[in-house]
């Protein structure tokens, strides 16, 4: 990690403190001690942060990612840790309704049983049960024109009346 990597990530993190209201800036604050003890870690890792002096561990930086409510795979991209690439959202996988750009495409049941780690005498079954809970094509287009119209409606709805 380059001085200027951790000097950007320390000025992260430490907007987000003060966005919390973890007061860091004036010495008796407590912003320092009061955020290291809802973390669960010593202040110290949090001072030599903040004086750009060391980069936290990763259990540190885990702890602190979720007092300050942001996802650790955040916390490590910005640390320079890791890349975005190096750590792909799953959700972004898993959830995308068109093919990502990432990964050309949605995965099958088998693939995401794979990624599960259900084991490979089970996964028949695992594809049979999650295929019930799972839209047909055509349903899929009946929900999507259901909420279309329900995003009409509620936009009439709210939409101020000219008297």
């Amino acid at each position: 990690m380059t001085n200027q990597g951790l000097d950007a990530f320390a000025a992260w993190v430490e907007d987000l403190m003060r966005e919390r209201g973890y007061d860091i800036d004036s010495p008796r604050g407590g912003g320092k001690s009061r955020i290291a003890d809802e973390a669960g870690v010593h202040r110290a890792a949090v001072t030599r942060l903040l004086q750009r002096q060391s980069m936290p561990d990763l259990e540190t930086t885990r702890r602190l990612a979720r007092v300050l409510g942001v996802p650790v795979r955040d916390m490590l991209i910005r640390s320079g840790r890791l890349t975005a690439e190096e750590l792909a959202d799953p959700h972004d996988y898993l959830a995308s309704p068109a093919p990502s750009a990432d990964f050309g495409r949605r995965p099958t049941l088998e693939e995401v049983a794979d990624l599960l780690g259900v084991p490979a005498d089970r996964r028949e079954m695992f594809v049979r049960v999650v295929e019930q809970f799972l839209p047909s094509e055509a349903e899929a287009e009946v929900t999507q024109v259901r909420e279309g119209r329900r995003v009409l409606v509620e936009s009439a709805a709210a939409a101020p009346t000219a008297d």
